[in-house]
């Protein structure tokens, strides 16, 4: 059986009470980047409760009162190759652990049972995927790290097909986190004005949104085309060679 023809259980055969449905909402706020910041509800936050490195001194200039220290990230600067590389990948081994092991406390509640079962009736004409990926889906519009770890785990633990989960990649890594780099790079944009006072950017913040999310979509189902495409090729493929053998033998 191919990866495209894998039996994923029915969302009516999934049976979920409350509790899997209060798990899957926490995750759903604790992925989204709704509650950041530094005020008190940030520890319901995966991305405040992940933190970040100290910054290390980098340069010192002057002397005497004069004299200024400018600090950088813990990889310093001017890195490159595998030793930039290797540093990289070493600050994204506290994300991943974290986002793995709360996905996993999750899990035991019946979070990604409710996702399931909620989430694949809308996820499955959209992507081909079951809805047990709505919480990687979440957490990807927030960080391309969480997402990631996510989708990794369920494609570990055969919640998803190989297609499927080179399908929900795709969807990812095109306008990788969405949301996080939208409004912390290319919102700015909107604030801007020409000369006569209009604005700058004749579209609206929501519609920017909509329009990348759905190009993600769109992207996802081009690459699912192609696989669906490719796993047919190789059926008839395997078809042809059988029919050849048998009349060979006859």
């Amino acid at each position: 059986m191919s990866d495209l023809q894998k039996p994923t259980p029915h969302p009516e055969e999934i049976r979920v009470g409350p509790g899997a449905y209060i798990a899957l909402l926490f995750a759903m706020v604790f992925f989204s980047g709704l509650l950041g910041g530094n005020t008190w509800y940030g520890v319901f936050d995966f991305t405040t409760l992940n933190g970040a490195f100290g910054r290390v001194v980098s340069g010192v200039s002057g002397s005497g009162e004069a004299m200024k220290v400018t600090t950088s990230a813990y990889r310093g600067t001017g890195g490159n190759g595998a030793m930039d590389g290797f540093l990289f990948a070493f600050g994204l081994i506290p994300a991943v652990m974290f986002a793995l092991g709360m996905i996993n406390v999750l899990e035991h509640y019946g979070a990604l049972n409710a996702a399931r079962k909620l989430l694949t009736p809308l996820l499955r004409p959209l992507l081909g995927l079951p809805g047990c990926a709505g919480l990687a889906m979440i957490g990807s519009l927030q960080s391309t790290d969480v997402g990631a770890s996510l989708t990794r785990n369920l494609s570990d633990e055969g919640q998803i097909s190989n297609n499927e989960r080179d399908v929900f990649t795709m969807f990812q890594f095109s306008a990788g986190a969405m949301i996080t780099n939208f409004f912390s790079s290319g919102a700015i944009l909107f604030t801007l004005i020409t000369v006569d006072g209009t604005p700058a950017v004749p579209a609206s913040i929501g519609l920017c949104i909509v329009v990348m999310f759905v190009m993600k979509i769109f992207g996802a189902n081009i690459l699912r085309l192609i696989l669906r495409t490719i796993s047919r090729e190789e059926q008839q493929d395997e078809t042809d060679k059988k029919r050849q053998s048998a009349q060979g033998e006859a």
